[in-house]
């Protein structure tokens, strides 16, 4: 299945869909050391970012968020691209300054994908494909 979306930044990317329904703090709510998220509470609590295709709503808390993403990309434990229902400031310039292939306004809600779904992300064409 084939979904057009709205580049953010772009590349291409392939990985399981790392799904939540809430928004993440990257600054915060995902460990810069290992790529864990850290938030207590958090749906995603305990589960690492690191070569998944991340699917959450947005971004929250602080615009230093950005510098954690690159962070990540820079020591291998970045997701491997990003997929938003509406991008903010801090979640697309880090996907920007950190080379993650990211999309958001997709026409359909990427939140009903299931976790571990088959995902290629081509940000260069603006569309994903989810292997059913």
């Amino acid at each position: 299945m084939k979904i057009v979306g709205k580049r953010i930044s772009r590349g291409t990317a392939s990985g399981e869909a790392l799904v939540s329904k809430e928004p993440i703090s990257f600054l915060g709510g995902v460990d810069p050391e290992t790529g864990v998220v850290s938030e207590k509470g958090h749906p995603l609590e305990g589960r690492a970012l690191a070569g998944k295709v991340l699917i959450f709503p947005r971004g929250k808390g602080s615009t230093v968020g950005a510098y954690v993403l690159y962070r990540l990309r820079k020591s291998g434990r970045a997701p491997a691209a990003m997929i938003n229902v509406d991008a903010d400031i801090t979640v697309a310039s880090g996907a920007i300054i950190s080379g993650i292939p990211m999309l958001h306004r997709l026409e359909k809600d990427p939140l009903e994908l299931k976790d571990g779904t088959e995902v290629f992300v081509n940000a260069e064409e603006g569309y994903i494909e989810v292997k059913e």
